[in-house]
């Protein structure tokens, strides 16, 4: 009986959504269990000699074509905190075989979801299925507060023993240990959302002027980077891999400056919060689909 569902919306996600969940259903695995999990066979078109590497690795990879999920929002975290990243490069028949070894572990894929909009990046989403509840590995204890105790008795019997009798005995004060929660900042939401719109509006073939969908949306990323003094983004230009690279490559250099001088010439955001790069045709995220790979990212710098 299968405990988890992937749906994705381009196959190398969906993949990704696949390791992702053996990660949930066994949060002790090692990387050494992952390869096991899903070997190299799976994917012999991957273009690399491993499926899964430790994200530092990984990146030196990425560094003149992107062979690996390795943003952060796609890496994969272990129980032991390490993070890992998965091969994103991945045909029909491998991915059909990514399927497949899923099952072995009681995960099964939806029927694949190709992306609504030329533009839109793909994803995947979990459903846990037949009652299913994830296990939650448990977190080595610190003996921090051990030591505090024992530290608080001794001092409470010297005091004690020292203290002339008849007088009272003042309470020493509990000190409580406070687990820190962290959360994601409302802005990334916002801007996520904000991506989605201005891929939706597209640009003209070929061209690099924004219509008035993509103003629009614009004018939505402004007010959130007004709200956000600190904020500062990356705008990213990608193309498929259709036509000649150098143009593709001016292209997308172009698309990603025109944002940019709009938030500044039209919104009035500061220019220093701001990047544009073009990536031409070098990081697809969907290669058997290329309208998934026509886009822009807004990306968030630290």
């Amino acid at each position: 009986m299968n405990k988890v569902r992937v749906y994705g919306k381009a196959q190398n996600r969906t993949a990704l959504g696949i390791a992702h969940a053996y990660t949930v259903m066994y949060p002790h695995a090692t990387l050494a269990d992952l390869r096991k999990a899903f070997p190299n066979s799976i994917c012999p078109d991957s273009g690399v000699k491993e499926l899964f590497l430790p994200v530092a690795e990984a990146e030196t990879f990425n560094t003149k074509m992107s062979l690996y999920f390795a943003k952060p929002d796609e890496v994969l975290t272990l129980g032991d905190g390490s993070q890992v990243a998965l091969a994103q490069v991945w045909s029909k028949p491998s991915f059909e075989r990514m399927v497949e070894q899923g099952k072995l572990y009681d995960v099964e894929v939806a029927e694949f979801e190709k992306t609504a909009h030329p533009g839109q990046r793909g994803g995947y989403r979990l459903e846990y299925l037949n009652g299913y509840v994830p296990p939650v590995p448990e977190k080595k204890k610190s003996l921090a507060w051990l030591w505090i105790l024992l530290g608080l008795i001794a001092v409470g019997v010297i005091i004690f023993l020292c203290m002339p009798r008849g007088e009272k005995v003042v309470e020493v004060e509990k000190i409580v240990e406070k687990e820190v929660i962290v959360r994601d900042t409302v802005y990334v939401q916002q801007i996520e959302a904000i991506e989605k719109d201005f891929n939706t509006a597209q640009f003209e073939k070929g061209q690099a002027e924004l219509n008035d969908d993509a103003k629009l949306a614009l004018h939505d990323l402004a007010k959130v980077m007004k709200q956000n003094d600190a904020l500062r983004l990356r705008i990213e230009g990608h193309t498929s891999a259709e036509g000649d690279a150098a143009v593709n490559q001016k292209l997308s250099e172009d698309r990603a400056q025109a944002a940019v001088d709009f938030l500044v010439n039209k919104e009035g955001i500061d220019a220093s919060r701001l990047e544009a790069v073009g990536k031409g045709s070098s990081e697809p995220i969907d290669p058997a689909t290329p309208e998934a790979n026509r886009r822009t990212e807004f990306v968030i710098l630290d």
